[in-house]
């Protein structure tokens, strides 16, 4: 039986930390989620993690993430509610505490359609959508010519500059985990100037594709094709719905829609950065 609504009101917030990450996969499994524990990992230690502990047991009652690129924006993800306590308010109450620790700082999600109401109730606004993608790579539809290799550590610099140019914000702490976090690391280059990298990580049976960055949509199409051929695992990636070419070659390769989510934000008109070069996040929670 549910605990009444005054009792989950009281209930006290904590910021999560990576002893929390067992706790947090369970809570995905208990909303059908995929336990995603190496997800978890990164961005409990690159972000600030915010939980409400179960009342009558172990592990948590909600949960969520925030990954911070300083006072220009912060992303939200991973907002989840234990079965046992939806729809009785936990959710909006872990939100109003998130907002209130954001203060004037802009935030930015991916909302299904299950929980855009509550967020545009919150001052949230869509202001794109991205398909989410999942499949085995055929490679039915080649790729356009262009150079692609795995990255080297004398490429971090470079990748930096081009990431924080299309981003329009200063992530290193997530993109100097690549190297660690992901599997594959490729780079796009011409005449010696990098134009792209894409990562590959693990993610149960997956390899989710993110971040891609890439000069235009054929060079992303290289980025993503390079990644398939160093994988026999399906891949998965979230692609902005305003990259028609992009979606409708990877769904030539067996890449299909699975979900569409809503990319919203609050305190600013737009995402930062530019768009047209920016093609996946590295996660749907680390934008």
């Amino acid at each position: 039986m549910p605990i009444s609504p005054a009792p989950l009101a009281q209930l006290p917030i904590r910021r999560l930390t990576s002893e929390d990450l067992l706790a947090c996969a369970d809570l995905s499994e208990n909303r059908g989620w995929p336990r995603e524990e190496h997800k978890w990992g990164l961005l409990l230690t690159a972000g600030t993690g915010y939980g409400i502990d179960d009342p009558d047991g172990p592990g948590l009652a909600a949960g969520s993430v925030v990954t911070s690129y300083g006072p220009g924006l912060a992303a939200i993800g991973m907002v989840l509610v234990a079965e046992r306590y939806a729809r009785q308010g936990v959710g909006r109450r872990l939100m109003q505490h998130v907002l209130a620790e954001a203060g004037d700082t802009p935030l930015t999600l991916h909302a299904t359609a299950n929980g855009q109401p509550l967020y545009e109730q919150l001052g949230f606004t869509e202001t794109s959508r991205a398909e989410m993608v999942r499949g085995r790579f055929t490679f039915t539809a080649p790729a356009p010519d262009v150079p692609v290799r795995p990255a080297t550590a004398e490429d971090l610099p470079a990748i930096l500059r081009l990431d924080h140019e299309v981003f329009g914000l200063d992530r290193t702490h997530i993109i100097a985990r690549l190297p660690a976090f992901a599997d594959h690391l490729r780079v796009a280059e011409r005449d010696g100037e990098i134009t792209g990298f894409a990562a590959a990580w693990p993610n149960m049976d997956t390899h989710v594709i993110g971040p891609l960055i890439a000069r235009d949509p054929g060079t992303a199409q290289a980025l993503i094709a390079s990644l398939a051929a160093a994988t026999d695992r399906p891949l998965r990636t979230d692609i902005d719905v305003r990259h028609t070419s992009l979606l409708s070659w990877a769904k030539e390769n067996g890449i299909d829609t699975i979900a569409t989510n809503a990319v919203m934000i609050r305190s600013l008109p737009d995402l930062p950065g530019d768009w047209r070069r920016r093609f996946a996040p590295l996660t749907v929670a680390a934008g």
